[in-house]
């Protein structure tokens, strides 16, 4: 068969064997365009000769056959940022080397801005005699796993760096993950506890707890803010919070737990210390109403006049409130407690219950100088003091008095209260009130010293003895 001048029709000019090939080829370019992946062919110069609409999708535009070269994407970067010209990419590589170079993750800018991440996968096509005819090059988007894998390592990042223990444990209670937080918590570094039961920090008296936890987590149940306490490496015991959250497999199955163990010790120490004052101000205000009328009743005993009582009166509740100020001058953080010594701190404390007549309360002994948080300690034992003996004891009725005496001894301080002339004292109280107990934490927890009492007839005596390093 002849064209119309005469020449070959290439159909009828093509051989068997060349008939066969490009039938393959439309055959394989038929499959390739179905795939879901992304497919694209070069000539070997590097000229797109084919493409499929997967690919067209990743790069976010569709190239012209024959117009791009080496890579049909807008832009392209390497994974640190820095561009990618498209003669450097893997399937360029692969064409100079005449094989496959793999391994180059890369990132394709769209038109639009969007980014893609993907890893080529090129391969050199040769002919039967051996010559390069071109390359086919499979794009495998992973912009989902990188995204994934930026998610993880930005939670690992948070959970080694946090403050508060975070571990995972499955659900027989065998410990899987341990972070740094753990360790400063605990003790433990993490070689040590992966793989070892949960069951190590639990106190023994504890130990159906933890077995209800993992109960209600087999349930599917969170645990919030739950209070308890866990032993540490040393044997000590620590008040903690735990927050524990089941934790699922890839079918939704819970697989183990992820707990949150906070340190609430100082937390516990503040409301403890809140509670304290609070109460400390409910027994003072109440104070306050009794020795009002027990300033006005020791007033009225040494005036003759109206305007002698109202002096005296506003004398003594003025001496109240200086030293009532003395007493909670360590409440505000921003200001040191002011220098003193021990005989001028008495004297501020018992001048409002002092006789106009004359001196009901002595001071005797060394003179040593109190500074910091001793002040307002020593401030509150001698408010307290003196407070009930106004109101029960040897101030409380004319005549009283009060002896207060010091001494060193080596690295102590000797302090004696002792009352006489007051009202008889016929056995020790049967219960102990909140002044009792302000003046045991006072001296034993914050002064680190001693205090005995001794109900004698004639009126209370108290002995303290505190490290001189504590007043100093």
């Amino acid at each position: 068969m002849t064209g119309p001048h005469g020449s070959t029709d290439p159909v009828s000019r093509a051989t068997p064997f060349k008939l066969g090939r490009l039938a393959t080829e439309l055959q394989w370019q038929s499959l390739l365009r179905t795939l879901p992946v992304a497919v694209y062919m070069t000539d070997p110069e590097g000229w797109i000769t084919f493409h499929n609409d997967a690919a067209v999708r990743l790069w976010g535009v569709r190239p012209e056959i024959g117009k791009a070269r080496y890579n049909g994407a807008w832009k392209l970067f390497r994974p640190d940022g820095t561009p990618l010209p498209h003669s450097q990419t893997a399937l360029a590589q692969t064409l100079r080397a005449k094989r496959p170079v793999l391994g180059l993750d890369t990132i394709a800018e769209r038109p639009d801005g969007s980014r893609v991440h993907f890893i080529p996968y090129p391969a050199p096509l040769f002919s039967a005699a051996g010559e390069l005819t071109g390359a086919v090059n499979i794009l495998i988007d992973i912009t989902e796993r990188h995204r994934a894998e930026l998610t993880a390592q930005r939670l690992a990042a948070i959970v080694e760096s946090s403050d508060d223990a975070i571990l995972a444990k499955d659900l027989e209670g065998t410990i899987t993950s341990w972070n740094g937080g753990a360790q400063r918590l605990f003790g433990y570094a993490a070689e040590e506890m992966i793989g070892k039961p949960i069951l190590i920090l639990v106190p023994l008296d504890r130990r159906d707890e933890e077995a209800l936890i993992l109960a209600r987590l087999r349930a599917g149940e969170r645990i919030d803010h739950l209070e308890t306490v866990r032993r540490r490496r040393d044997g000590s015991l620590v008040e903690v919070s735990l927050s524990v959250s089941p934790v699922r497999d890839a079918n939704g199955r819970i697989v183990g737990a992820s707990t949150i163990v906070r340190d609430i010790t100082e937390q516990r120490r503040a409301q403890e210390r809140q509670e304290m004052l609070l109460r400390e101000m409910n027994h003072r205000v109440k104070n306050l109403f009794a020795l009002t009328g027990a300033v006005v009743n020791l007033s009225g005993r040494s005036s003759s006049t109206v305007e002698q009582l109202v002096e005296a009166v506003q004398g003594r509740l003025g001496a109240l409130s200086r030293a009532h100020e003395l007493t909670l001058a360590d409440l505000d953080r921003r200001k040191a407690s002011t220098p003193t010594t021990l005989h001028a701190l008495i004297r501020t404390i018992v001048s409002p219950y002092e006789d106009l007549a004359g001196q009901r309360v002595s001071v005797s002994g060394p003179d040593v100088p109190i500074e910091g948080h001793a002040v307002t300690g020593l401030a509150l034992v001698f408010h307290e003091l003196a407070t009930n003996a106004a109101k029960y004891g040897a101030l409380s009725v004319p005549g009283g008095q009060v002896e207060i005496n010091s001494a060193t001894n080596a690295d102590r301080l000797d302090l004696s209260w002792v009352e006489r002339g007051g009202p008889p004292v016929a056995s020790a109280p049967k219960t102990a009130g909140f002044g009792t107990r302000l003046l045991d934490s006072t001296i034993k927890g914050q002064l680190q010293g001693s205090l005995t009492r001794r109900w004698r007839r004639s009126g209370l005596g108290i002995r303290i003895t505190l490290p001189l390093s504590a007043p100093r």
